[in-house]
């Protein structure tokens, strides 16, 4: 245990750090972090969050802004992505180390640039407290929620989901409202995305019904997709799934894509796929598979 604590806490200071330099350096502040600290702001001004462009997430996200109100944007949003990161290492370790090599998979530094919420949502799959971080950006969340579960997280969940009510009632029709500004694909319906349904066939395993979940759910980038990386458990699964994910960055160094549906396909070829492989072709159930987070 006392390892595991180590460990995680020399990657979220490292990765925090990084992700600071990298905020400031492109003059973004907190970056995606910046909307649940600006969520935050706007109750204790006793604004409507709502009013803000923009504004798509869930008033639950505001809960996890409040501590940060007073640091400055890009280190606040380091902080973020570097604790994030540190509890995603250590729910990693649970079972070993290797699994660490999901940090040097393509979405995870896709949203290390921008101080993104797919680290913390990892971290929840592994530990029942930080399970209310999948409703913070629930289109990602859910797939998580509704196959890593348990009694614990339920009742954190509740418990923010009342935080956010007593601060502003009728936030999720204000947040419905705001539905139309999200650009997004969906995997399942961008080719050769109808693939991933093959997935059903293996319906009873864990990581199945993560990948299909997660097939159906709106996306808009490749950090999106992050939490993909709790189906590989092998060293082959992990080292194969992590090599192919520089796909999609190679092709985004190359290319700069015109529509969220090329964005889908690109993430479709080198992060669905192979995890589409690793579902229906891995032979054995792995120790880990199917356990859920009590």
């Amino acid at each position: 245990m006392r390892k595991r604590m180590i460990v995680a806490a020399l990657i979220g200071l490292a990765t925090g750090m990084y992700c600071t330099f990298w905020l400031t350096r492109l003059h973004i502040g907190a970056g995606d972090f910046s909307w649940a600290i600006w969520a935050a702001q706007d109750l204790l001004a006793h604004r409507n969050p709502y009013a803000r462009t923009m504004q798509l997430y869930p008033l639950t996200a505001s809960i996890f802004g409040f501590p940060f109100l007073r640091i400055p944007p890009e280190l606040a949003g380091g902080v973020f992505y570097g604790i994030s990161s540190a509890l995603m290492a250590f729910g990693l370790t649970r079972h070993g180390y290797r699994r660490l090599f999901v940090f040097l998979a393509y979405p995870y530094w896709a949203g290390l640039i921008t101080a993104q919420w797919t680290p913390l949502i990892v971290a929840a799959a592994f530990l029942p407290p930080l399970l209310p971080a999948t409703l913070a950006k629930p289109q990602i969340g859910l797939p998580v929620f509704l196959t890593r579960f348990s009694r614990r997280g339920i009742l954190a969940c509740i418990v923010v989901i009342a935080l956010s009510f007593l601060f502003l009632p009728n936030w999720p029709l204000l947040w419905v409202g705001s539905f139309h500004q999200y650009a997004r694909f969906f995997p399942l319906l961008v080719l050769p995305g109808p693939l991933l349904a093959l997935a059903l066939f293996r319906y009873r395993s864990n990581d199945a019904q993560l990948l299909f979940l997660m097939a159906i759910v709106p996306q808009r980038w490749f950090y999106d997709m992050l939490t993909l990386w709790l189906i590989p458990k092998s060293w082959r699964e992990l080292s194969t799934t992590v090599l192919i994910s520089w796909g999609a960055g190679i092709w985004r160094w190359y290319y700069t894509p015109h529509t969220f549906t090329q964005v889908g396909r690109a993430a479709v070829i080198f992060l669905y796929l192979p995890m589409l492989a690793i579902v229906l072709f891995r032979t054995q159930p792995t120790a880990d598979e199917a356990t859920v987070s009590q």
